[in-house]
């Protein structure tokens, strides 16, 4: 092998023996309320996300929606340093279970599904139903399990990512609704799972289904359609045909 000479930049490194991060959790935010945001940090380090291996980090929507969710969360999935970010409102609070409590049940995904990639507290099931484990203006103390479920999508309140999921959300897809899907959406098309933990907190919000809230539905549901359309695939060395349709795959399979 030619080697490198030494004035040729920095030696090369190999990627497997780079330094892991100091960060443990990256706690993740847009704010729009400075004080409203204050509290939720102070109930974080309460619960035991206050020392050096843990940062907040916040993009400041206080003058206006400088960045939506689908922007903003981005910025953080590719900047946040910590080995799990936690995508969070500011309009949550911890209750009794903290730091502990998240890394035992993080630590019981590794074990049963290691290959995870996100869980939140709230969300919608593959079967159809409903895994909650929240208090919010809905009622107190709910739990709708068992834990942990396998998550078609997540509510938005409260969401942890492995950093080295490498997962991003849509860049063709604007507003603050809908993101919790993408992102279930987007770890199942690279081989990753979604799950609701039983990790319980308060969400002060009852959220908001208005006219927005339709409008990103119509806008995510073009987008999978256009992005899960039937196709057909050509390399330098192949073809073949993507669907879901085992008999248009073979109609298609027969034209090329």
């Amino acid at each position: 092998m030619t080697e490198i000479p030494n004035d040729a930049g920095p030696e090369p490194r190999r990627a497997d023996q780079l330094p892991a991060s100091a960060i443990r959790f990256s706690i993740c935010t847009l704010v729009t309320d400075r004080e409203e945001y204050a509290e939720m940090v102070a109930s974080f380090r309460e619960g035991g996300f206050g020392g050096p291996d843990c940062e907040f980090l916040y993009l400041d929507n206080s003058q206006g929606n400088s960045f939506d969710a689908f922007a903003g969360y981005n910025l953080f999935l590719a900047r946040a340093a910590g080995d799990y970010l936690i995508l969070c409102h500011q309009d949550i609070l911890l209750l009794d279970e903290g730091r502990a409590v998240l890394e035992a049940r993080l630590a019981e995904l590794d074990r049963t599904d290691p290959a995870w990639a996100l869980c939140g507290n709230s969300g919608g099931t593959l079967d159809g139903g409903r895994a909650v484990r929240i208090t919010d203006p809905y009622g107190a103390d709910q739990a709708i399990g068992p834990f942990p479920a396998r998550a078609a999508a997540l509510d938005e309140n409260f969401i942890v990512v492995r950093r080295d999921a490498n997962l991003a959300l849509s860049h063709d897809l604007r507003g603050f609704h809908l993101y919790g899907a993408d992102l279930c959406i987007v770890a199942d098309m690279i081989g990753r799972t979604a799950y609701v933990i039983d990790f319980h907190l308060r969400h002060k919000s009852a959220g908001n289904t208005d006219s927005a809230f339709y409008a990103a539905r119509r806008e995510a549901m073009a987008k999978y359609r256009r992005a899960l359309r039937t196709r057909w695939i050509r390399t330098p060395c192949t073809s073949f045909p993507v669907s879901r349709m085992p008999l248009l795959a073979r109609i298609l399979g027969r034209r090329f």
